[in-house]
């Protein structure tokens, strides 16, 4: 399913209107048909306030207090804005609801007298709103926020910005959202996402030509397109079939990143794994390694790799390796900056870069463009921010970026990132991203706060590689790597709880992962 944006929401609605010929009206008194039918669903017999503003997002809020009204319900609409000051639509919907006989008040605050032994409809705003809330509204949100009330919002939750997440001054909480066509990218990202409550996508009537057009350029990615993706094991396959992954990673006292890497690639499905590992921690690993092969690179006595390793990976790479897992654990230093820059601009064997890989990257962003194969990049928020900082000053922008530049669009930004460089950006968090050179962006809808543990990152590695080495696209590896990681932990977490999942947990969950999409 997309997941879109105002504007493409807009454009939706116009098209809709204009070529399609279906009435501005008649698509409010769906939604609004659609809103009181869900409101009878979740709050059978109770009373209804509904708060409506003077654009069409109170208009569907007045249709549904008629219908409410309609039903036997005490329902009272309070009017933010003045009769003068309301859209055509809503003007019409006014004069609809006081002639059902709905009582209407116009004046924009509320007191807990109102608010007591009801239920909220917040029609407020709709998905357009770019300016902040204060003054009266806010307090009004305020308000309803500390009530007792449970609030259904009409779209989105009023005050949050559909296209980010982001809370524009104030917001309402909503318990549930009944949302129209395609659900919004604000309904998914946080903070907006933790004031949608449970989410219901309603069809009124937009053309599925127009809601499933390719001009919408984000997508969630769920379990349906998991099973859609899932490569098939054929019964006269072996391991040769699906992939041999190098992974790169560890050194002195972060032998776990390494073994966390290489055992999620296996539990994922992947034929074979080599592990490259610096030479004087051979024994540490070759003591802890079962399934996996380990290899030694040169190092400098400290556990740490010399930048004599890169020709030995290369080599590796171009004869035996499907994919390389480059980065989980194995620090910065001068010799890692030299190898990540060597493979960047040498390796014909795809990429997953992750955690010091990247760091390594920190002199160099300007040659990603330049990798001859294909590249994915998994940071969390702190080193994409790094990322971009490192990249603008290359180019003569000396801006600022910070975590929480990253965290306020993290859509655009994944996206814009894999524009300038051409990887495959998946960015980590809540929730994580895939973006595409291409343009195109998908929202994970797996995953739990306990997963924010220290490993989980260098599973997810893992995770990807053995999709790349399976023979996925880049994308489509990153996308099903994201989801099924983040499903495993949802698994795990039933059993050991948020505050106590570590990442083999994780990993160890992989299998009724699996499982529970179908695969075998």
């Amino acid at each position: 399913m997309k997941a879109a944006t105002a504007g493409e929401m807009r454009e939706i609605d116009r098209i809709t209107i204009q070529e399609y010929g279906i009435a501005g009206r008649t698509l409010m008194e769906r939604a609004g048909t659609a809103v009181a039918a869900r409101a009878r669903e979740l709050f059978p017999g109770k009373k209804a306030l509904v708060i409506c503003g003077g654009g069409n997002n109170g208009g569907d809020g007045l249709v549904a207090a008629v219908e409410l009204h309609k039903s036997g319900y005490k329902v009272k609409a309070l009017m933010l804005a003045g009769p003068d000051a309301l859209s055509p639509d809503c003007g019409a919907m006014l004069r609809a609801a006081e002639k059902a006989g709905v009582a209407v008040e116009f004046r924009n605050s509320a007191d807990m007298a109102d608010l007591d032994d009801v239920f909220v409809i917040d029609a407020v705003f709709g998905t357009g709103l770019s300016r902040q809330v204060e003054g009266p509204l806010a307090e009004l949100f305020r308000t309803v926020n500390e009530s007792a009330a449970a609030v259904l919002a009409v779209d989105i939750a009023s005050g949050i910005s559909s296209d980010t997440g982001e809370v524009l001054g104030e917001a309402i909480s909503a318990d549930y959202t009944v949302t129209f066509g395609l659900p919004k990218r604000g309904h998914f990202l946080y903070p907006g996402a933790g004031h949608t409550g449970r989410l219901y996508v309603e069809d009124i009537g937009f053309p599925a030509a127009l809601t499933d057009s390719c001009d919408i350029k984000t997508s969630l990615f769920h379990r349906e397109t998991a099973v859609g993706l899932l490569p098939a094991r054929p019964r006269n396959s072996y391991k040769g079939d699906y992939g041999h992954i190098l992974v790169v990673a560890g050194s002195r006292g972060k032998t776990g990143a390494a073994l966390l890497t290489a055992g999620a690639c296996l539990r994922t499905g992947s034929g074979l794994v080599t592990i490259a590992v610096p030479e004087s921690l051979m024994d540490i690993f070759q003591a802890r390694a079962t399934e996996e092969m380990v290899i030694p690179l040169p190092d400098k006595g400290d556990g740490t790799l010399d930048e004599e390793a890169l020709p030995v990976i290369l080599d590796f790479a171009c004869r035996r390796a499907d994919v390389v897992a480059f980065g989980p654990g194995i620090g910065v230093t001068a010799a890692t900056r030299n190898i990540a820059r060597g493979l960047v601009l040498s390796s014909a064997t795809p990429l997953v870069i992750d955690a010091d890989g990247l760091n390594s990257l920190d002199n160099c962003m300007e040659i990603l463009g330049s990798a001859k194969a294909p590249i994915i990049i998994t940071p969390h928020p702190g080193e994409m921010a790094g990322l971009l900082r490192r990249r603008r000053k290359k180019t003569g922008r000396e801006e600022t970026v910070t975590t929480g530049d990253v965290e306020r669009d993290r859509i655009n930004t994944a996206l814009s990132f894999s524009a300038d460089t051409g990887v495959c950006t998946v960015l980590k968090g809540a929730p994580t991203i895939i973006a595409e050179s291409g343009g195109c962006a998908y929202i994970n809808t797996s995953g739990n706060p306990g997963m924010a543990t220290a490993g989980s990152g260098d599973a997810l590695t893992g995770v990807i590689a053995s999709f790349v080495g399976q023979g996925m696209t880049p994308v489509d590896a990153a996308g099903l790597g994201v989801y099924m990681h983040g499903l495993a932990g949802d698994i795990a977490v039933k059993e050991k709880c948020e505050r106590s999942l570590v990442a083999s947990d994780i990993v160890a969950a992989l299998p009724a992962a699996f499982l529970f999409i179908g695969a075998v």
